[in-house]
């Protein structure tokens, strides 16, 4: 499923026809071809419009799209080549923010956020706010991609970071297909450190969940089933443990949404989204207990919003002009790809929501 990220001119435009189809429900008008409802009209069927947000629970920052891996499926387009990297004067808006927020949780993303040269500052002054629950969404590999990141574990260990990490397979060839050449074999020996930490240990404290994103254009399987078999392949292969494990919808966004129209699966997709609809699901989807901030400070309802640039419905949109409670007075900004979060047992960054 590799994609070449140099895509022909044809290529792009297709991409960007199919992101117009998406953009559309934002008037409330219909695919151009009538056959698909929008996403808005289907959670006006169980009288769920306009999507509101409940209490805020996690605050998700992005503090760069910078990465040592280009994965396939990422709709974040990450990669060596990106530029965008979130300052230090924004992070310092953010830790204003944090020593106020009612949210338990901040979760840092990135690209890989390790590689932002104030990440270690950031996480030092964002430990010392208090929060109850501070993840970091590690890709593993970067803890073996250079000596600078070796002691990365110690680090997280040190600041009881819960670590939340890409693992797309217990195989090789699935890994590597899907994330590249070698990415397996780094991931299994950083898992392999973060245990020698206590990271993932039964009755540990020292949070350690993986990540599962199916490699082709379908859904991902229960959970719980998918938690077992990992489980139990890792430890028998490699010695391995950790405690939970998130399986993720693909949404239709960035380098999956390249896949999807060079591989002719794109009109597929979004029926199989559509028709696996789960309004038990809307109740808890993210975007109702989360705010996301992007690199630059800007407030969406979820990450998916902020790479197609939705920023959150109301006066407010930035982090230096944040105030939560009159944030809650807003709807929630949803399009097609909304049906991604909303499929089967739906999807959330923190795994299944129904």
């Amino acid at each position: 499923m590799a994609v070449n990220t140099k895509v022909s001119l044809k290529k792009r435009e297709s991409e960007l026809a199919a992101i117009a189809k998406q953009m559309e429900v934002l008037n409330g008008e219909p695919f151009s071809d009538g056959e698909l409802p929008t996403f808005a009209n289907k959670i006006k069927e169980t009288n769920q419009f306009p999507l509101r947000p409940k209490k805020l629970e996690i605050l998700q920052v992005n503090v760069g799209y910078m990465c040592n891996q280009v994965c396939a499926h990422c709709h974040v387009d990450a990669g060596p080549d990106r530029k965008e990297i979130m300052t230090r004067e924004t992070m310092s808006q953010i830790l204003d923010v944090i020593k106020t927020t009612g949210a338990h949780t901040l979760d840092l993303t990135g690209g890989a956020p390790e590689m932002n040269p104030n990440f270690r500052w950031f996480v030092e002054q964002a430990s010392a706010a208090g929060i109850q629950d501070f993840i970091v969404r590690s890709n593993l590999t970067i803890i073996r991609a250079n000596p600078k990141y070796y002691d990365l574990p110690d680090f997280f260990k040190k600041h009881n970071i819960h670590v939340v990490s890409s693992m797309p397979h217990w195989t090789r060839g699935k890994t590597d297909k899907q994330r590249g050449d070698g990415v397996f074999d780094k991931s299994i020996k950083a898992l392999q450190e973060l245990n020698e930490r206590g990271y993932g240990m039964p009755g540990s404290d020292l949070k350690l969940d993986l990540v599962y994103n199916p490699s082709g254009a379908f859904l991902p399987g229960d959970q719980a089933s998918m938690e077992k078999d990992f489980k139990a392949a890792l430890l028998e292969d490699f010695n391995i443990q950790f405690h939970n494990l998130f399986a993720i919808t693909n949404l239709p966004i960035s380098r999956f949404l390249d896949y999807l129209v060079a591989s002719e699966n794109y009109e597929d997709y979004m029926y199989a989204l559509v028709e696996a609809y789960n309004p038990t699901a809307v109740q808890n989807v993210m975007c109702t207990n989360t705010i996301s901030v992007s690199w630059d400070g800007w407030l969406y309802d979820c990450d998916f919003n902020q790479m197609l640039d939705l920023k959150v419905n109301h006066k407010i949109k930035h982090i230096k002009d944040y105030q939560e409670d009159l944030l809650l007075d807003r709807n929630i900004v949803i399009s097609q790809h909304c049906y991604g979060c909303t499929a089967g047992a739906g999807s959330s960054c923190q795994g299944t929501v129904a």
